[in-house]
């Protein structure tokens, strides 16, 4: 008998793994299904999750999965790897207009308390925030450069839950992955009813580990200026919306596992918005 259902999920988040904290979970994959409800997907091999690799963020994929046993977050589903067929990418035209249709189904709150106070009303685990104003990126030293051997342990036995693939080409998918050896965190402004609040979270985007790899390819020990830009000045000149997750075991710790940026929209994008 054919466990679980099949789905079809639009992938919005793919998250570089970080497996040094105890328990937090090395990534995470999430979308929307096409019904509207928000779906956290596991395990997901890195040769499946990697920048160009098999199924991008804004492309739809047909899975089967279910509902998770030991991760009671109402969006966290357990995913049949092999099961996966990846269809169209939505594309940017229009002002994002395809992108904004899925945007507007999520759960979208104006400030972090509403969000977090969201969790202790309902179990919300997934929603998009829509941030006042960015303030600026911290870039920090990682604790390690590399990965430590028991970080490399834990990358593998994440790996292996999927069975699907050898010990040994799961060693060597593990091997060739580079560690991010900085850590980023945006600081950014909420409206609140008391006033502006400031906050900050980290960055675990895949799509800033990979810009990070660019800028060192291109740019060696200079390479902090043009990565700064991208995510201060040309990300923050946009829409820009965070993906917000929280962590499995501490469930009050939030990350923000994908940055979204549409072109801001301006008054005729709202009231053509609001015709459709």
């Amino acid at each position: 008998m054919a466990l679980g259902r099949v789905e079809r999920i639009l992938i919005l988040a793919k998250t570089y793994p970080s497996p040094s904290a105890q328990y937090v979970e090395t990534s995470c994959v999430a979308g929307i299904a096409q019904g509207g409800a928000m779906r956290r997907l596991f395990p997901v091999p890195f040769r499946m999750v990697e920048d160009g690799q098999q199924f991008k963020k804004w492309q739809w994929i047909d899975v089967r999965v279910e509902k998770a046993n030991k991760d009671h977050r109402p969006e966290s589903h357990k995913v049949y790897v092999d099961t996966i067929n990846c269809g169209e990418v939505i594309d940017t035209k229009k002002a994002w207009a395809s992108r904004w249709e899925w945007l507007d189904k999520m759960p979208s709150f104006e400030s972090f308390d509403a969000i977090d106070a969201a969790r202790l009303a309902d179990g919300l685990s997934l929603a998009l925030l829509r941030p006042k104003r960015l303030l600026g990126l911290d870039i920090t030293k990682a604790r390690n450069p590399d990965w430590t051997d028991e970080e490399r342990e834990k990358l593998l036995q994440e790996q292996m839950q999927g069975n699907l693939f050898s010990e040994v080409e799961e060693r060597k998918q593990v091997k060739q992955l580079r560690k991010v050896p900085f850590d980023f965190h945006y600081r950014y402004v909420c409206d609140t009813p008391e006033g502006e609040k400031e906050h900050r979270h980290k960055i675990v985007d895949w799509e800033a580990g990979a810009l990070f790899w660019k800028c060192r390819q291109s740019h060696g020990v200079d390479s902090e200026q043009p990565f700064r830009a991208k995510l201060e000045e040309d990300l923050g000149s946009k829409e820009l919306m965070f993906l917000m997750g929280n962590q499995h075991r501490f469930q009050d710790q939030w990350l923000i596992v994908s940055l979204i940026y549409p072109p801001k929209r301006t008054p005729v994008d709202d009231r053509q918005m609001s015709l459709l």
